[in-house]
């Protein structure tokens, strides 16, 4: 996903989304997201919208195994927030779509595992 082409890139970002966020959020999801952000803001990889896509995704999922591992998979996105500005800014036209969405759905974030008790 890092270094690979196009269609390698794809493909990997559809696998690890299906295991990181789609099916359900785990404790992997959680020690993922930080090697996420890092990829989404490196100009060197070639699927960073695809990556920004599966950040966005792991905040929207709303159905895990464990509340609390929704929670902690929420707020490492969420920690991230000063990284989706980056390429929100991008130069590739393709990335910059990709973290529109991403930096507005962080700041506008409030689901029920999220709220303060």
């Amino acid at each position: 996903m890092a270094w690979g082409d196009a269609r390698t890139s794809a493909f990997v970002s559809s696998d690890l989304g299906l295991w990181l966020g789609e099916l359900a959020v785990f404790d992997a999801t959680v020690a993922a997201v930080p090697f996420l952000w890092d990829l989404a803001v490196t100009d060197s990889v070639t699927g960073r919208s695809g990556v920004i896509e599966l950040l966005l995704t792991i905040l929207e999922h709303a159905d895990p195994p464990r509340i609390e591992v929704r929670y902690a998979a929420h707020r490492a996105v969420l920690e991230g927030r000063i990284m989706a500005e980056r390429p929100a800014r991008d130069r590739d036209v393709a990335v910059r779509d990709a973290a529109r969405e991403p930096v507005t759905a962080i700041d506008r974030h409030a689901c029920e595992s999220c709220r303060p008790a």
